[in-house]
């Protein structure tokens, strides 16, 4: 089963992703991730990538494609999330593309729906871990003994620069500019389904889990 989540960042793609690789066997493909890993191991679009980033210019469709295509061939039995793409119509077009190359399908296009204020407020207070990535929240999430991480054992912490309300409001307009009109394309289909993306973590991942398992009205 092939799914794509949007929502804007801060929605919980992340968390959701990684919850449904570890109860379904799903591979996620999130470009971000998959970009830094490409130029980091040299590959052929790693090295088209670097190239173009050390230029200092935005890596184009066409690279961020042939990098979705790479991982794809590498195989995805348990089926892939697309996190991070497609985010425009054009990119959407070009994973149709590449999806009907390898005889696979997308099943659900998911969108996780969220409160601008309350977003800011999520955003704002997140933190992780320094030495494993845990991640944490001023007022959500507590580390169990104060200062030291629940996993690890670390005592150090950080928090993102652009984890503001000044970058939320502009990914929001961003998104709402880009990456929301691509969702008529796939309405057309009978593909999306819309999750609270506000609601607590479990919750999100029941109301994902049920979409996945057909067992919505």
């Amino acid at each position: 089963m092939n799914i794509i989540l949007l929502g804007p960042p801060g929605a919980g793609k992340g968390t959701q992703a990684q919850r449904l690789m570890a109860a379904r066997g799903m591979v996620q493909l999130s470009t971000g991730d998959m970009l830094r890993a490409a130029v980091k191991a040299g590959s052929p679009v790693g090295l088209q990538a670097k190239a173009v980033m050390e230029a200092g210019e935005l890596v184009s469709d066409a690279i961020v494609s042939a990098l979705i295509g790479e991982r794809l061939d590498q195989g995805v039995a348990g089926g892939a999330i697309f996190d991070g793409y497609p985010r425009t119509a054009a990119q959407a077009v070009a994973l149709d593309g590449l999806l009907e190359a390898r005889g696979l399908t997308l099943d659900h296009v998911i969108e996780l729906e969220v409160d601008e204020a309350a977003l800011i407020e999520r955003v704002e207070g997140r933190y992780t871990c320094a030495k494993c990535g845990e991640g944490y929240h001023d007022r959500f999430k507590h580390p169990k003994v104060e200062g030291v991480c629940d996993v690890c054992g670390s005592t150090d912490f950080k928090r993102r620069p652009d984890d503001n309300a000044e970058t939320v409001r502009t990914r929001m307009t961003e998104y709402r500019a880009k990456t929301a009109p691509i969702l008529p394309i796939y309405q057309t289909r009978g593909l999306v389904e819309r999750v609270n993306g506000m609601a607590d973590i479990d919750h999100v991942s029941q109301a994902i889990g049920a979409i996945l398992d057909g067992e919505t009205a």
